[in-house]
């Protein structure tokens, strides 16, 4: 598929042939959803934390006698029952990462960029280029109108670019190799620079 080049300013810069077997898919909601929980189980921390009975800090010795209390049976103020006493299968710190394999994370991204190309959402520029100042990005990319976009460039993002758009609200910079489903399906619109479909299309051959 081709798809028409721009530059910063909005001028025309020829166009792009787009392979179909990485952005001409159907996009499939089930592999998309697999790939995305799998990256956000893996980014989960895991560090919640309760107290079981044998941590908490109160005395091991028997409140009151087994029988003649007309109460309840009980032993130590540690059991669950009890205010302050152990959490009963309460949270413990894990990983929530999960595996997936390498062929469904790989075809996972191939439908992601297919996704943005068929609602109309991606957008090819000759580079990503910048002087560095954040002001005059914000002002090429307001006349673009991205508000939510996502800049993928090729094996390195130039640094006084992303320099530039490290302050610009819904502005995010990732090189080829950082393009993940997550964060192309967040934004609204995906840009991806001449080098970096080169170098996405080669990663995902």
């Amino acid at each position: 598929m081709k798809l028409d080049v721009i530059k910063l300013d909005g001028k025309k810069a020829g166009s792009v042939d787009l392979g179909e077997d990485v952005f001409g898919l159907e996009p499939r909601a089930d592999i998309l959803h697999r790939v995305v929980r799998w990256q956000r189980n893996n980014a989960q921390a895991g560090t919640h934390k309760v107290k079981t009975r044998s941590e908490t800090s109160y005395s091991t010795k028997k409140i009151y006698r087994q029988k003649g209390t007309g109460g309840a049976r009980h032993g130590d103020r540690n059991a669950p029952i009890f205010r302050g006493g152990g959490i009963y299968k309460g949270p413990v710190v894990r990983s929530h990462g999960h595996d997936l394999p390498k062929k469904v994370r790989k075809l996972g991204l191939k439908h992601a960029l297919s996704a943005k190309a068929k609602a109309g959402e991606l957008v090819v520029i000759d580079e990503a280029s910048s002087n560095g100042k954040t002001g005059a990005l914000a002002k090429q990319v307001k006349d673009l109108g991205w508000k939510r976009a996502l800049i993928i460039d090729g094996a390195e993002v130039n640094a006084d670019f992303a320099k530039a758009a490290r302050n610009i609200e819904g502005l995010d910079v990732l090189p080829s190799m950082g393009a993940n489903v997550y964060d192309i399906l967040k934004r609204d619109t995906l840009v991806i620079t001449k080098a970096g479909v080169e170098a996405l299309e080669a990663r995902l051959k």
